[in-house]
């Protein structure tokens, strides 16, 4: 759902008094896109729709009885995305397949990223039915926090600290081979710690609630992303693995660096607010290191 930030706003941007409904699985669109005015209706199927077929099959209902301008299919790769395309009642249709592939304009790393490319491929399909596309920076991630949430935010961060230093929000966790080991961030912990004494290190824990540096930092836990969010929002900088909360951390507007070694860097860095993603197969720890110092300078 955060991933689909960039392609909500970029139709606001073009048709700026539509509406938008969101057809989606799940309850978490509704929570992320809580303050985009211009979402109008947010259809959730069901996570396990066997469970809840009827359910289930009265929202598909509810699509087909819609009427539609255009429908964009936001995840090209997936089948029911591009069944419930194909399915719907719209004047115009999106697969998210008409991709700048021939652009010199476009470097290949714009083009292959996830939530990236899909607005790429919109712009050339508007334009090809007569929309004028400006050539602006592709949208970022945005969970469009309020000023009351960054206030909470800020008082927990406040509370969990006790100082005036700056944060540094770590995740150390992700999921199957994208975890490091406990080893890898204890070692990393120790150099944060030693590089970045004028820093708090606060670790944001995941729903297992585990931590791979045995809870030496000061950590928070929620199950509400958007106070997650705020947290996030009240540091300096944010450190973790690709994940959810890596791209959690980027919609909140915070730099962001991601540390990869399994997924395509390419397809799923962060970007944006001087965001970065460093290949750990490629990087010592030292100069892991030297990149977060160059970047918290900057």
């Amino acid at each position: 759902m955060l991933l689909i930030t960039p392609i909500v706003q970029e139709a606001i941007n073009k048709f700026p008094n539509a509406k938008i409904d969101l057809f989606v699985k799940g309850n978490i669109a509704s929570i992320v896109f809580e303050n985009y005015k211009e979402v109008d209706k947010v259809i959730a199927l069901p996570k396990q729709h066997f469970k809840n077929l009827g359910t289930y099959l009265m929202y598909w209902l509810h699509l087909k009885m819609e009427k539609y301008d255009l429908v964009i299919n936001c995840v090209e790769y997936s089948s029911s995305g591009k069944l419930s395309t194909r399915f719907s009642r719209a004047k115009h249709k999106f697969y998210g397949t008409n991709f700048v592939e021939d652009s010199h304009e476009i470097n290949i790393d714009e083009k292959n990223h996830i939530a990236k490319k899909t607005v790429y491929g919109l712009r050339t399909f508007l334009s090809k039915h007569g929309v004028t596309i400006e050539n602006d920076n592709i949208p970022n991630l945005d969970l469009k926090l309020t000023a009351n949430e960054l206030k909470e935010g800020k008082e927990i961060v406040n509370k969990l600290t006790k100082n005036n230093k700056e944060t540094i929000t770590i995740f150390t966790y992700a999921t199957g081979e994208k975890c490091y080991s406990k080893e890898w961030w204890n070692t990393f912990y120790e150099l944060l710690k030693l590089n970045f004494p004028d820093y708090n290190i606060i670790e944001i824990l995941p729903a297992e609630k585990v931590s791979n540096i045995n809870y030496q930092a000061p950590s928070f836990y929620s199950k509400d992303l958007r106070q997650i969010g705020s947290i996030i929002a009240n540091s300096k900088i944010f450190i973790g693995a690709d994940s959810g909360m890596m791209h959690l951390a980027s919609a909140s507007q915070t730099k962001t660096i991601g540390l990869f070694c399994v997924t395509k860097v390419e397809t799923y860095k962060p970007y944006g607010n001087g965001s970065l993603a460093i290949d750990t197969n490629k990087y010592e720890l030292n100069n892991c290191i030297d990149i977060i110092r160059k970047s918290l300078l900057n």
